[in-house]
């Protein structure tokens, strides 16, 4: 049912205008650049919408109408959504606010008399007081910011969904700047009918999706088990990386007037995460860290990990993070210890976190990574590899890329610094090689993975 969302063949747009910089323009303008299928604008002020022809009301267009988009204020908005209900249309997003997020007894009014006539006429809806669907493979935009104000990012296998408009939108642009493709995104705002759930399943079928970023403020009430029944269920087969707002009393005050959500006792969240098996983010940087390792990376079969490093102080800041976190860092094996002894310089350290000094080179991590990555008492490897030493050249990145389609084995990168770090992560992120600049959230990173990878049944606590 909310294919129509997602993958509709005509879109009515309630609400557009010719005036620059109002919403109702910014999405038609955004349709006519990236839908392929049939524009419809409505207003009864024009005859001709940005060379598009406009209707006076959704019944006037003579064609059938998968999806309306409703731009209009909110008192006006039951009559519109009556309207599409009796030109049969089945799917609605609501982009208008004013409504129970307003917290007055007008607000409510208006959204209950919404919601009704929603169920009388058998139409799903998203919304209202949110920024709607950004889908790339279909087209569909109702984010109302233009290109210059947010950045549109390439296609992906990134699907995420957002009780925040603000916050979608700022994680799109950000992920555009960063060369991060997307498949869809979902601002849902009040969800007087679509919700998490709905979504989390529709994204959990769909082929074009490959993980899951959630920004949830509040569930619905007494849809807590639903919820994790469907995730559960959807964990199976692909990760969900959720962060949960309104942790705080405060928080939680602030989530009501912002989308008139329950954020509700974090402590039950947390547990309710947990055992739905989804991953938790702490932060912004971490939404983003999780991601980019879950969906590049396989699952760990166990917790044992290596560092190979040109940096002492970095490996040993390293080996804390991950001991943290509760990975195990194996002391180096004697057949593994005796074959590096053959190929490293006497001043290179052989013990795990194995360095090998400032004046190592391309080839002397090549050289040892191939005696590691083969090795089944090998979980996982992270490599430290700061770019300010003359020997790094290039050519262990390349060497990187390869390893990772031919040892299929979870692997991370760190590198610090500027121009030169920038252009190597650069390149390996989008080679699908997760690099950070930081050991703690590499190590972070790593338990995500870890993690998952127990509730995938790939790996042993």
């Amino acid at each position: 049912m909310l294919d129509k969302f997602f993958n509709p063949k005509s879109v009515a747009i309630v609400g557009a205008t010719i005036k620059e910089g109002k919403v109702g323009r910014v999405i038609v303008e955004n349709f006519k650049k990236r839908f392929k299928g049939k524009i419809y604008p409505v207003n009864p002020k024009y005859e001709e919408v940005l060379g598009l022809k406009c209707y006076p009301s959704v019944k006037d267009i003579p064609e059938p109408i998968d999806l309306v988009i409703i731009v209009v204020p909110a008192p006006v908005v039951p009559q519109v959504l009556r309207d599409a209900g009796e030109k049969g249309v089945k799917a609605a997003i609501i982009i208008s606010g004013g409504f129970r997020e307003t917290g007055t007894e007008e607000g409510k009014r208006l959204e209950e008399e919404v919601k009704k006539i929603s169920m009388e006429y058998g139409i799903r809806i998203i919304g209202p007081n949110c920024l709607g669907i950004y889908d790339n493979w279909s087209g569909v935009d109702t984010f109302f910011l233009p290109d210059e104000k947010m950045m549109r990012p390439k296609k992906g296998y990134i699907s995420f969904i957002s009780q925040s408009g603000a916050f979608a939108s700022a994680l799109l642009d950000w992920m555009a700047y960063r060369n991060i493709g997307v498949s869809r995104a979902i601002s849902y705002g009040n969800k007087i009918d679509v919700d998490d759930i709905d979504l989390i399943e529709y994204l959990g079928e769909d082929e074009k999706t490959k993980l899951i970023i959630m920004y949830l403020e509040g569930l619905k009430p007494g849809r807590g088990r639903l919820f994790i029944d469907k995730a559960r269920k959807v964990v199976e087969k692909k990760p969900i990386v959720i962060y949960k707002a309104g942790k705080t009393a405060r928080g939680s005050m602030a989530a009501a007037s912002h989308t008139a959500a329950l954020a509700g006792n974090y402590q039950l969240y947390k547990a309710a995460i947990k055992q739905a098996g989804l991953i938790e983010a702490s932060s912004f940087d971490e939404i983003m860290d999780l991601s980019k390792t879950l969906l590049t990376q396989p699952l760990m079969k166990g917790k044992r990990v290596y560092i190979v490093t040109d940096a002492g102080g970095v490996g040993v800041m390293l080996t804390d993070a991950l001991a943290s976190e509760g990975f195990e860092l194996p002391r180096t094996p004697e057949d593994l210890r005796g074959e590096l002894k053959k190929i490293l310089p006497p001043h290179c350290i052989v013990e795990n976190p194995i360095d090998l000094t400032g004046d190592a080179d391309d080839e002397r991590y090549i050289t040892v990574l191939e005696k590691l990555l083969p090795r089944n008492d090998v979980d996982a490897v992270i490599v430290v590899a700061l770019p300010q030493i003359p020997g790094i050249r290039g050519k262990l990145f390349e060497y990187l890329v390869e390893a990772k389609r031919k040892y299929n084995k979870p692997m991370l990168i760190i590198i610090i610094g500027s121009k030169e770090a920038e252009k190597f992560k650069a390149y390996l992120e989008d080679k699908g090689i997760p690099v950070f600049e930081s050991p703690e959230r590499a190590a972070r990173a790593l338990k995500a993975l870890y993690t998952y990878s127990i509730i995938r049944g790939v790996a042993q606590k």
